[in-house]
């Protein structure tokens, strides 16, 4: 089946119940969603579906269609989206395995509310679950990366 990653038209070779996870991962190659626990409940392997935050681990892939996969890979090549820009300039990650889900939550954050209050941040990455306690510095750098978007949009 063929399927929409990070701006390309991927052809993934797997039975129709497989996890989105493992035909990103083990198929194509894509390996900024983690797997964590396999239900959607941790979020390491958040993703974004048609810019909307989704769990691939636990979305069969014959449930993406045409819709447009994005993952940490795809927010830039070079690490200038500002949510990767954030991340890097408040140094969040410590283990870093739940980072690129983290990172997924806020961007799908903050293009729905984009000066979000601390409240919103807690709540949209509420369930990303990080086992090393970095969350002050994930909060920091959300709202960081909500004034770098607001810089750029302002040149």
């Amino acid at each position: 089946m063929r399927i929409r990653v990070n701006g390309d038209v991927r052809r993934v070779d797997a039975p129709g119940e497989t996890p989105t996870l493992w035909a990103l991962r083990d198929g194509l190659g894509v390996l900024g969603p983690k797997y964590g626990c396999g239900i959607g409940a941790c979020g390491a392997c958040t993703s974004l579906l048609d810019g909307r935050a989704f769990r691939p681990c636990s979305t069969p892939v014959t449930e993406i269609g045409d819709r447009e996969i994005t993952t940490v890979e795809g927010l830039s090549r070079d690490g200038s989206h500002p949510v990767q820009r954030a991340w890097a300039e408040l140094d969040v990650p410590q283990c870093g395995y739940c980072q690129a889900g983290q990172m997924m939550s806020a961007v799908a954050l903050l293009r729905r509310v984009p000066a979000p209050t601390d409240a919103d941040v807690d709540e949209a990455l509420r369930d990303n679950v990080c086992r090393c306690g970095t969350h002050s510095r994930i909060r920091a750098a959300v709202h960081r990366a909500a004034r770098l978007q607001r810089e750029e949009r302002d040149r």
